[in-house]
């Protein structure tokens, strides 16, 4: 890859970001009257349902309170993020501090707090917006669901939990989060919370949910790291794994592991290899790891994340680990998302594609997808390709 090819990247995905998706939810979400945001958007972005999703709403929080602090101090960015901090501050959880799923418009509380990703989405969108912001109660809240999260970790469920106990399956999503919020939450952590909180997210990740001989990541396995011959132990999800090996390729640079960096590269390579749709192309979105039947109706589908954290993680490992194999896949990837996700007449990107390619769904939010993946991505990407451009240019 060139330093033309990179800068031609880098200026593609800072256009896409600053002058398509951007705009889109500035335009189309911010609730004026309650304060949050509407997620579910159809395709020209107006407003379905108002209901509020806490997750949504936490990362958007998170994302315009970090263009704000890495991309520019636009007054309006602030007043966004602002606006839904304030939300979930006020609606956002419980008695005891467990950050609900769902809550009306107003705020009124909908669904339960029955799992912990909703208070991890808080967690980075305090400790964002308190770096905005500079408003230290906020970052404090930010360090006290951060303790909550890890009080939770064991049984992130507790009582909500549906399972019986006589097949104990621990899932990949928690510990592939903890990878990246605990670097989200650098300002607001000590050195030694977050080398415990990395240490044991890259051994879970990296010794126990990834197979040493499929070179893959399962979404379940047993406590001792076994694997289960059923739906949810023959499970595999492309786009996690994929997602998963940039966040440890960061962890990779900020501790100066090559090993690290050049394990979860291949392991990258290894899950599209085996994810690609060789009839259609895309990325599945299920797949069962021995063949069978996927029990998710939905599996064939190619989503618009699965897809993004495929070419996230792929600058990532060119910029670290630069080979024509590498480059190959990116343009690969990059050429089937751009020809088939993006709406050229009202913006942004749509969700949900059939396996041929075609929409499945053209809303541009829902309860699912809201503003993070698209414009995280784009400024990954920007911010990757542009790195690589500027070595190019100190060594030619």
């Amino acid at each position: 890859m060139s330093y033309i090819e990179a800068s031609h990247y880098a200026q593609h995905y800072k256009d896409a970001l600053l002058h398509d998706v951007v705009p889109f939810w500035e335009q189309h979400s911010l609730d004026l009257e309650h304060g949050g945001y509407f997620t579910c958007l159809d395709r020209s972005g107006k407003v379905y349902d108002t209901d509020k999703f806490i997750w949504l709403q936490a990362r958007q929080v998170w994302l315009f309170s970090m263009l704000y602090n890495e991309v520019e101090q636009k007054q309006q960015w602030l007043d966004m993020a602002g606006s839904g901090a304030a939300f979930l501050r006020q609606h956002g959880k419980d008695a005891h501090g467990n950050f609900y799923f769902s809550v009306t418009r107003s705020g009124a509380p909908l669904v339960q707090p029955y799992n912990i990703f909703s208070d991890c989405f808080a967690a980075m969108a305090f400790a964002q917006y308190a770096k905005a912001s500079g408003n230290g109660t906020y970052r404090t809240m930010a360090k006290n669901t951060y303790a909550n999260i890890l009080k939770r970790k064991d049984r992130p469920k507790g009582h909500y939990e549906k399972s019986t106990g006589n097949r104990p399956l621990k899932n990949f999503a928690l510990p592939m989060i903890l990878s990246n919020l605990v670097l989200e939450l650098e300002d607001v952590l000590e050195e030694a919370d977050i080398k415990k909180t990395v240490d044991f997210s890259v051994r879970e990740v990296m010794e126990v949910f990834l197979q040493k001989e499929s070179g893959l990541i399962y979404e379940n396995v047993l406590p001792n790291g076994d694997l289960h011959d059923s739906f949810e132990g023959r499970l595999i999800n492309p786009g996690h794994g994929l997602e998963a090996m940039w966040f440890m390729m960061d962890i990779g640079v900020r501790s100066g592991d090559e090993a690290l960096i050049a394990k979860a590269t291949d392991t990258m390579l290894r899950i599209l290899d085996y994810g690609w749709d060789q009839d259609h192309g895309g990325l599945f979105y299920f797949m069962d790891a021995q063949g069978h039947p996927p029990q998710q109706l939905e599996h064939d589908q190619k989503l618009w994340w699965v897809h993004l954290e495929a070419l996230v993680a792929l600058a990532k490992a060119y910029e670290h680990r630069p080979g024509e194999h590498i480059a190959q896949w990116y343009q690969k990837v990059h050429q089937y998302a751009w020809q088939h996700f993006p709406d050229p007449e009202h913006g942004e990107w749509y969700g949900y594609l059939n396996r041929e390619g075609k929409p499945h769904l053209t809303l541009k939010g829902g309860k699912w997808k809201g503003c993070f993946h698209v414009p995280r991505a784009m400024y990954q990407c920007w911010k990757t390709f542009d790195r690589i451009a500027q070595k190019h240019k100190l060594t030619t």
